[in-house]
């Protein structure tokens, strides 16, 4: 695939093509690219090429990683080599996360010889899965080939049944399954969303699977009709490669808020920003590095951008004991540190009050982990995990 050119596009138009060059990656815009066409915030359609020695980032964004990874080479690799290219041709032909699409006829016909059509799949069945025949594993066979989503853990993009006819849109799951050394990990992050959602903190719609060992989230990167928006992560938004998504600060991304939000959106923004972090802190969330948090918009050239809501939160002590956060957070990054850190960023951000927000996130916490006790005595490591994370933020803000 490294020889060939792919053709890119958004929703508001063609925008041009990504190719190899000798030594480096080219992005290219068409000479007749409206504005609008922009494929990031960082690139304005211009007539020189984008160049860098890497795949640029708004492409690397969405490319696979881990198990499903790992899977594709399983599949492909007798057949095709894969590469970058190929990674974002597959990533990009029909359901990629955010408004930018890539295509090319070789991998369109790879598709089609290798994923047989599918009229999507039913929320309720898998919600109803009784665990006796593999159903991840199905679903990773089945729509690997539209991996147009990144993260370690084991996801998949599926498109769900549409309701109706005579509509080719659909609103997609996010499927995730936790491995064998991540015991309860879909009960885990069931909760901690619930946490977030409880608080008051935006989310995407969200799910767990009768026998627990799903967790099913529906794409927050569509509008009320199903029409693409806008997508960045922090990642691509500092002009960064995935590899480097532990790297930087929650500061700079406070930064990257009021560098890229509409000034209508900011202060929300900032509120959100700072409530998710302090809810990592909280629940032990190592993992919430710069491709966890990103922004929405409709297009480039609106500037209507805002926070995306809240995803991937869950606690990391319950599998990793000695973990710490992702990112900087006032210079270190201890969680037991971060109980002093959280309020320098709450005055980063601007926020009043923010011992009233930590007492309020504190109380949600305790009334989910009430609510939800049953799956709290079905994953015991993970609640034990969750409330000594929150035991310190309890004596210094329980009030």
């Amino acid at each position: 695939m490294s020889n060939h050119r792919l053709q890119v596009h958004t929703p508001q138009g063609a925008s041009g093509s990504v190719f190899v060059g000798a030594d480096d990656y080219h992005f290219r815009y068409g000479d007749d690219a409206p504005e609008h066409s922009a494929i990031s915030l960082l690139m304005p359609v211009r007539a020189e090429d984008y160049r860098r020695r890497d795949l640029h980032p708004i492409f690397q964004m969405n490319l696979p990683e881990g198990y499903v990874l790992e899977q594709l080479k399983n599949r492909l690799a007798k057949t095709v080599k894969v590469d970058p290219m190929l990674l974002l041709a597959l990533s990009g032909s029909s359901a990629p996360i955010g408004r930018v699409f890539v295509s090319s006829p070789q991998v369109n016909q790879l598709i089609k010889h290798n994923s047989p059509p599918s009229r999507g799949e039913n929320l309720d069945e898998i919600l109803a899965w009784d665990g006796t025949e593999d159903l991840f594993t199905c679903l990773v066979d089945r729509y690997i080939l539209r991996a147009g989503i990144s993260g370690v853990q084991p996801k998949v993009l599926v498109p769900e049944a549409a309701e109706h006819k005579f509509t080719s849109k659909t609103n997609d799951l996010i499927i995730k399954s936790g491995r064998d050394e991540f015991p309860g990990l879909a009960i885990n992050e069931y909760l901690c969303m619930s946490v977030a959602k409880d608080a008051g903190i935006p989310v995407p719609p969200f799910y767990l699977s009768q026998n627990h060992k799903l967790f099913i989230m529906r794409r927050f990167d569509r509008d009320e009709y199903l029409n693409p928006l806008g997508f960045e992560d922090m990642a691509t938004l500092m002009g960064l490669s995935a590899e480097q998504k532990y790297s930087k600060s929650y500061a700079m991304i406070a930064k990257a808020v009021r560098l890229y939000c509409a000034i209508e959106h900011q202060r929300s923004s900032l509120e959100q920003l700072f409530d998710s972090v302090a809810l990592s802190c909280i629940v032990g969330n190592g993992d919430a590095h710069l491709k966890n948090f990103g922004l929405l918009y409709s297009d480039p050239i609106r500037h209507d951008a805002r926070l995306a809501p809240a995803y991937d939160i869950a606690n990391t002590t319950a599998y990793i004991p000695e973990d710490a956060l992702a990112l900087d957070l006032a210079g270190n990054r201890s969680f037991f540190a971060s109980r002093l850190g959280i309020l320098e960023f709450a005055r980063t951000c601007e926020i009043e009050k923010p011992e009233e927000r930590i007492q309020a996130l504190l109380q949600t916490l305790e009334s989910v982990l009430k609510r939800e006790d049953d799956y709290c005595r079905q994953a015991p490591n993970v609640a034990q995990a969750i409330r000594k994370s929150a035991q310190d933020y309890q004596r210094s803000f329980g009030g």
